[in-house]
């Protein structure tokens, strides 16, 4: 059994466009609200927090529907094309709105930006889940983990284009109001070309007609054919399901409560740029990218449940390290890039192998479903930490962000202990088998 990379390589290409829209978005949208609109942390955490509740309906809605869909393009590509160009349209309104406040202030222009904003969000929600739920409806179920992997890779890829463009346009921190625009554009610009690859390259009928046909061959568990006639989990895997659920939670509540804030910290703490907090970033995100491959592999060896928990001590440890280390140092030392390698490693170990273990509960049909309740609960985390973390830094100390992050990862390493189903293994080679190298 092996995995088809080219072909995995071309479905990672809608998650590269989301994920180089949320690196943008959660880059420059602080930035925006605090620096241009002069919100304090706690407003601009609440409104950093709306795409989060709004995913919490939109990501298992559109989940669904796309499982139900019967278009000519598949179930899932109309939602990736209407939603992504929705998406590029409504995006480019954003630096507008902010530039002509900058120009002549108005109350009305920044309830005109709120109102771009929400209808991007919501844009946006309409076709990440069938865009993340693509993949396993082509994967056979022993191979997701490696083929997540690539998945990853190619989000992290839209990511780095993301901040090593900003990295170049602003590495100088400047005192003088500083439009956002070409980013924007530039970001749209990769949006459309993904797009593009993903409608004209990516035959999803024919692709889900080949797997259906793969699984007549190699029939699933009892536990599919139970879910696939609508009945209920057995209670061991609901507790499973539930714990890993949490788990998710807890991670992404320490996790996005750094990428977050993580500009705005490290231009108050450390007097850093864009550009140059960004470069911690890149760093972060170039180590995520040299580990999802190995990281998949991993997993399909020693199992996803043990790499994903070492994934968190190694992310909990990396955040409580960076915080002694700024005390201590009263800034920001060259020390701290080994500790942003690592928190990339940490999350593609953790990120990887967490939604094949979520859709590994579940039948081929309800992938699109079981992908929303793994947004449903990440995303739910998501809406409390940017307020939470801003009342933080607002109330408490910037420095408290770390810690804060450390405290939920490790929670999510106890939890983990708890998760008894959805790690599947690839099966062991034997004989001449072992010596086939893999795509």
């Amino acid at each position: 059994m092996k995995l088809d990379t080219k072909r995995t390589v071309l479905v990672g290409f809608a998650f590269l466009s989301i994920c180089a829209f949320w690196q943008m978005y959660d880059n420059l949208v602080p930035l925006i609200l605090t620096n241009t609109f002069h919100l304090n942390e706690t407003l601009s955490g609440a409104i950093m927090a709306a795409d989060n509740v709004l995913a919490l309906f939109l990501l298992p809605l559109f989940g669904g529907l796309s499982d139900k869909c019967k278009s000519p393009l598949g179930r899932r590509r109309p939602f990736i094309l209407f939603g992504t160009l929705a998406a590029i349209v409504l995006m480019l309104q954003l630096p507008i709105w902010a530039d002509s406040y900058h120009a002549a202030p108005g109350g009305g222009k920044i309830a005109l930006f709120i109102l771009c904003l929400g209808l991007l969000l919501i844009a946006m929600g309409t076709y990440r889940s069938p865009a993340v739920a693509l993949m396993p409806d082509i994967t056979p179920k022993p191979l997701r983990s490696k083929a997540n992997a690539i998945i990853n890779l190619m989000g992290a890829v839209g990511g780095i284009l993301y901040l090593l463009i900003t990295t170049f346009l602003y590495h100088v921190k400047s005192e003088t109001y500083v439009s956002y625009l070409p980013l924007f554009a530039i970001v749209a610009g990769i949006m459309a070309v993904a797009l593009a690859i993903v409608m004209f390259f990516v035959n999803e009928p024919e692709l889900v007609k080949k797997q259906e046909e793969f699984e007549k061959q190699h029939p699933e568990d009892d536990l599919a054919e139970k879910t696939e006639k609508g009945e209920l989990l057995p209670k061991a895997v609901k507790r499973s399901l539930a714990f890993l659920l949490i788990s998710i939670s807890l991670w992404f509540i320490g996790y996005n409560g750094v990428s977050t804030w993580f500009s705005v910290y490290a231009e108050n703490v450390w007097g850093m740029s864009l550009g140059q907090a960004n470069t911690c970033l890149t760093i972060a995100t170039g180590g995520a990218i040299l580990s999802y491959i190995p990281v998949g592999n991993v997993a399909s060896r020693i199992g996803r449940r043990k790499t994903i928990r070492f994934g968190t001590l190694l992310l909990s440890g990396s955040f409580l390290v960076a915080f002694l280390l700024t005390s201590v140092l009263q800034g920001f030392s060259p020390v701290l890039y080994i500790l942003f390698l690592l928190v990339g490693l940490a999350w593609a170990a953790i990120n990887v192998n967490s939604l094949p273990m979520v859709v590994e509960m579940c039948s081929g049909s309800e992938v699109g479903k079981f992908t929303g309740l793994y947004y449903t609960f990440s995303m739910s985390a998501q809406i409390v930490t940017p307020i939470a973390a801003g009342w933080l830094l607002r109330n408490v100390s910037y420095l408290s962000l770390f810690p804060y992050a450390a405290l939920f990862v490790f929670a999510s390493f106890v939890t983990m202990g708890f998760v008894r189903h959805g790690d599947n293994k690839v099966p062991a080679k034997k004989g001449l088998e072992a010596y086939d190298v893999e795509d």
